[in-house]
């Protein structure tokens, strides 16, 4: 575990970035003869000895199914089981583990809250969704509204990459049903006020739900202060392992809902004539749950919170403004999204580039970043562009890696222009 220290007894916490790289093995390797310059966190960030050896301590010494076993192995897979959903329970701020689902990641996780809402509407019935929403918050209520004659309505957006509040005003009406919203925009980096939206949402009895993929990276959710009625993440944002992640219910309206899937922990009874299911979180967790993803994120939560979320704030903050100050360096570059409340991610075009074509000779520098629409062509339509270059920091990342990503930006500039 990186030790976190302070310059003084006033000042703010600083991280010691190096010790902290040294906790991530993948970092130490060079792509293409060049050292590693991993700037695609907003995808999937990089995973922690911490979180490594969880879940092969796991498998080494207690890896059995859980809930069920009438034996040691069973018994201790079963505590670590349940004891990483109540990690994820403190670290949301909810009120039980009752409200802490598992499922395989986001885009899951708003299937199912969409899925177990759709006996709630009917034709005419509108859902409220952001113009810079992932696809995963879009198509999902697409498919619920076709089923059931609801209509989904998209929440404008400001040039600069802000919620545009007016339209959001003028959208809530009596019809609106639900809102889902993300938190954090994971093409323009902004920080949605979604605690203020869902307070004007609940005064219409709007359900509300948060897609928390791009935030929970970067700083700690409170459920209960949020007031939302949803929140969904992913592990592997959050530097824990693929395949896993949650969906944050209020306990009411999950024991209204549906269950999801079929089989498995879901039932308490199963008779040709009826089923019945099981009690909460079960209810929707049928089948064999991802058990090591689940030991696995929550010792990425350990790792995070350890470091302490001041710190980590204000070290990603220096590192987007750092870019920031770089900008004016690539002539014809471009930011899509300047909020003014943003976590450090950056998408670009420069004039005359294609953006796969940054991408790849960037590669050949052993910079990573992402390119193409980022799972969010509506937004992309907006800003009337195809598709952008993405640059996403993490707390691993350093300031001498941010000057690397600029120093790659004019090479290619000076080979294609």
């Amino acid at each position: 575990m990186s030790d976190l220290s302070t310059a003084n007894t006033t000042a703010s916490p600083v991280l010691d970035v190096e010790a902290i790289r040294r906790d991530f093995p993948i970092l130490s390797q060079e792509i293409n003869g060049k050292p590693l310059v991993y700037l695609d966190n907003g995808a999937s960030a990089q995973k922690p000895e911490m979180v490594l050896d969880a879940m092969d301590r796991y498998y080494r010494e207690m890896h059995s199914n859980v809930h069920r076993g009438a034996h040691t192995l069973g018994d201790r897979a079963t505590t670590a089981f349940e004891g990483a959903r109540e990690t994820v329970r403190s670290f949301l701020n909810a009120q039980s583990t009752r409200e802490i689902i598992w499922t395989r990641g986001t885009t899951e996780a708003i299937n199912v809250v969409a899925n177990g809402l759709a006996p709630r509407l009917k034709e005419g019935d509108e859902i409220l969704v952001s113009h810079m929403e992932h696809h995963a918050n879009i198509v999902p209520w697409q498919m619920v509204a076709e089923r059931t004659g609801a209509k989904v309505i998209p929440i404008q957006v400001t040039p600069e990459g802000e919620l545009d509040l007016e339209s959001f005003t003028s959208l809530l009406n009596e019809r609106t049903r639900i809102l889902a919203i993300t938190h954090v925009s994971n093409v323009l980096g902004t920080i949605n006020p979604v605690r203020s939206v869902i307070e004007q949402a609940k005064k219409l009895g709007v359900l509300t739900l948060v897609d928390g993929a791009q935030a929970v990276p970067h700083f700690r959710p409170d459920v209960q202060e949020l007031g939302c009625d949803f929140y969904a993440f992913s592990s592997h944002k959050l530097f824990g392992p693929t395949g896993i992640g949650v969906l944050y219910g209020r306990a009411e309206l999950l024991e209204e809902m549906p269950p999801y899937q079929g089989g498995g922990e879901m039932i308490e009874r199963v008779s040709f004539e009826r089923t019945t299911w099981n009690i909460l979180p079960y209810k929707f967790e049928a089948g064999t749950p991802p058990i090591a993803e689940a030991v696995g994120l929550a010792a990425a939560i350990d790792y995070v919170e350890g470091l302490g979320r001041p710190a980590m704030e204000a070290a990603e903050s220096a590192l987007l403004q750092r870019a920031n100050e770089l900008v004016e360096t690539v002539p014809g570059m471009e930011i899509i999204g300047t909020a003014r409340q943003k976590v450090p991610v950056m998408s670009f075009k420069i004039a005359g580039l294609h953006a796969s074509d940054i991408g790849t000779l960037l590669d050949q520098q052993g910079i990573a970043i992402r390119t193409g629409n980022h799972c969010a062509m509506p937004l992309m339509d907006f800003y009337g562009v195809t598709g952008t270059a993405r640059a996403s920091f993490a707390v691993y990342n350093t300031l001498e890696e941010v000057e690397k990503l600029f120093q790659g930006l004019q090479k290619i500039q000076r080979l294609l222009t």
